[in-house]
């Protein structure tokens, strides 16, 4: 769709082009119809790319995976894999273009993923790998003879099918980092890089040993494969991931190719971090260099190069202030493309390998959050904020070209435009954000204040659905990115460090102030929420404020110091604010939504999963407990199975449709 920008009362506004024909507006019914499109890969010809969708089963249990690919021209569209039930993923072009692999747990009881084939020729998909772990990750090499394939251990402690009606074995843990979220208590299972023939199917283990390697990388000859990988006497205690790289062949030694002390293409650092990347002679890898380890998240990395035999980086991107991820060489290996978070966008960059200017190459007020290349041809996934992730072409000319659909639905809907806003905290910071209006339009309304995770994520230029649906109930939605949040430097995300509840209170207390200013916000009627620290903070909000009339709470923690040891974020307590023997203040210090929850007036409603393991479920049952012998009105809604984020789609629509009401309630709201 297209956007334009105008001025209007002081705001800088992104909203959706015109739109014919009849228009609906959003409601929680609407929540199973959204298609995900995700990983776009571009066949080695350029002619056609593969991609996969997710969409809800129809009663909301699940969301199922499938392959799909396009032409380049966009003429055509196939679905590639439809298995009932199944879900497939990851899929990849062999270098001839014969074979289409993918991911898929198809016929293992185990629920593993294994590595399937493909004849693009035609036929049905085959099993090859047959792993007792499972395949998380896997690259062809450029001559198409074999896949580098990161495999975990599986798990020695499993019941045998004989022993399923025995007590589960006991939890054995010796680790000092030995709980994450989704995999649940570490053990001494690790992932490795394997090697699978693909004539044959053998395979041959490269690495052992308790660490972590990731992100494998061919080189151009097919001999070697670098990878990411965390090594040292206690890996567990820093976030000191190097670049390796080894042979591909039987009995080799990985060597490292990077020394820096910190984070190298780390795979934990980002949603996708993007893989090492080897120059087309062979004699340089690009990857991205983290920042000071002092500064864990806070910091802003580096696109760098290194010798492929190791030796001193050079780093291209000195002087950009903004993190950087999926460096590629050009063909011609004098340049690199990478993608640049920047202030609500994420674009396509270019840099000399002889550093010098960053200049965007794909760059719009949209985020571009994939792309992969073959030659002079790119497929790329975009979004806009009236358009979900889509897979858009482009040859270097002109602007990219859409060329699937998925979500054409939507053009039957009337869409909140989304306006750019920008404003000073109350130490005179500036500030950005978004507000979502009402796609009637209106004035002094009804507004919810939505806080991000993270914190060192941002709220940027992509479709959100729940903002839409909220903004179709009738309610200016503010989502800001204070201080903490990503997409502007390391100050800015620094700006908390040691110091939440602090600064990142007063920036999205000044966002809902401008909102009322403008004329936009009823003083009266105004509601908070968020998700991970975007409820952490809506409990920072809540204890240091008494203007909003209702909150949601999601996956938060407000007794930080309870938090030790119960959660995954041990590194990042230890480095950020000490050890809570050592630094007890601090501690206490940002704690103070629990420790003062007298302070709070605001009706919560507080959610989370059962399962979570990275902001655990009682922290939000020591909120609820705390607003329940206040005496305050509020609600505790448990997600069974569920981790941090909410993946049965059943459960999505159950909270969107939660926050409506509790927001309705307390409002006085009618939508």
């Amino acid at each position: 769709m297209k956007r334009v920008g105008i001025a209007l009362a002081g705001l800088f506004v992104l909203i959706a082009g015109a739109q014919a024909g009849p228009q609906r507006l959003l409601t929680p019914d609407d929540f199973y119809k959204l298609r995900t499109v995700d990983d776009p890969q571009i066949a080695p010809a350029g002619d056609w790319v593969a991609y996969t969708i997710s969409v809800s089963e129809p009663d909301g249990s699940a969301y199922r995976s499938h392959v799909f690919m396009s032409r380049y021209d966009g003429s055509k569209t196939v679905q590639v894999t439809s298995r009932p039930k199944e879900d497939e993923t990851a899929p990849r072009f062999s270098p001839d273009g014969r074979w289409l692999s993918f991911l898929s747990s198809r016929i293992d009881d185990k629920k593993n993923d294994q590595l399937w084939f493909m004849d693009r020729a035609g036929g049905e998909a085959q099993k090859v790998s047959d792993f007792k772990g499972n395949v998380g990750d896997y690259v062809w090499s450029p001559d198409g003879k074999k896949i580098a394939i990161i495999v975990s251990d599986p798990d020695p402690n499993a019941a045998d099918k004989d022993d399923a009606d025995k007590p589960a074995k006991p939890i054995v843990i010796d680790r000092f980092f030995f709980m994450a979220d989704v995999k649940g208590y570490l053990g001494t299972q690790r992932d490795h890089l394997c090697l699978f023939d693909v004539a044959s199917h053998n395979v041959t283990q490269l690495t052992n040993g308790q660490f972590d390697d990731a992100l494998p990388a061919w080189s151009p000859d097919s001999k070697s494969i670098a990878f990411v990988s965390k090594r040292g006497p206690d890996p567990d205690r820093t976030e000191n991931w190097d670049v390796y790289v080894i042979a591909a062949q039987k009995g080799a030694h990985e060597h490292a190719v990077t020394t820096f002390t910190g984070e190298d293409n780390a795979p934990d650092r980002f949603d996708l971090p993007g893989y090492p990347a080897w120059s087309p002679d062979g004699k340089w890898i690009a990857y991205w260099q983290g920042g000071d380890p002092k500064m864990i998240e806070y910091a802003t990395n580096k696109l760098a190069i290194v010798p492929s035999h190791g030796g001193t980086p050079k780093i291209l991107t000195p002087s950009l202030d903004r993190n950087v991820t999926y460096p590629t060489w050009s063909d011609d290996g004098k340049s690199i493309q990478f993608l640049v978070e920047d202030d609500r966008t994420q674009y396509l960059a270019r840099v000399s390998v002889n550093g010098g200017q960053v200049v965007p190459i794909v760059s719009a007020r949209e985020l571009v959050a994939e792309y992969t290349k073959a030659h002079d041809r790119y497929a790329l996934l975009i979004s806009t904020p009236v358009l979900p992730p889509e897979i858009f072409v482009w040859n270097g000319n002109g602007a990219p070209r859409q060329i699937t659909h998925s979500n054409d639905w939507l053009k039957d809907y009337k869409l909140a435009p989304v306006h750019e806003i920008a404003f000073k905290s109350k130490d005179g910071t500036d500030v950005h954000g978004y507000i979502v209006m009402p796609p009637n339009g209106g004035s002094h309304l009804p507004a919810i204040l939505r806080i991000h995770g993270g914190p060192q994520l941002q709220f940027d230029d992509e479709f959100d659905l729940d903002q839409q649906t909220m903004a179709a109930h009738g309610y200016a939605v503010i989502a800001v990115n204070p201080r903490g949040s990503s997409g502007r430097g390391t100050a800015y995300s620094a700006g908390i460090y040691a110091n939440w509840g602090g600064p990142d209170v007063q920036d999205v207390l000044a966002a809902v102030d401008y909102a009322v200013k403008q004329g936009i916000a009823d003083p009266n009627k105004l509601a908070v929420g968020g998700w991970s620290y975007g409820g952490m903070l809506t409990n920072y909000v809540i204890a240091s404020d008494a203007r909003f009339k209702a909150a949601t709470s999601g996956a938060s923690i407000a007794d930080i110091l309870g938090g030790y040891g119960n959660d995954e974020y041990v590194r990042d307590y230890e480095h950020e604010l000490g050890t809570p023997w050592t630094n007890t203040a601090t501690w206490m210090k940002v704690s103070y939504p629990f420790l003062h929850a007298d302070r709070i007036k605001t009706p919560t409603l507080f959610l989370g999963g059962t399962d979570d393991m990275n902001v655990p479920l009682h922290n939000g049952e020591q909120m609820y407990q705390a607003e329940k012998s206040l005496g305050l009105d509020t609600e505790l809604i448990i997600y069974p199975g569920q981790f941090h984020d909410l993946t049965t789609p059943l459960y999505l629509k159950d909270r969107l449709t939660r926050y409506l009401d509790w927001y309705d309630r307390h409002l006085g709201h009618h939508g």
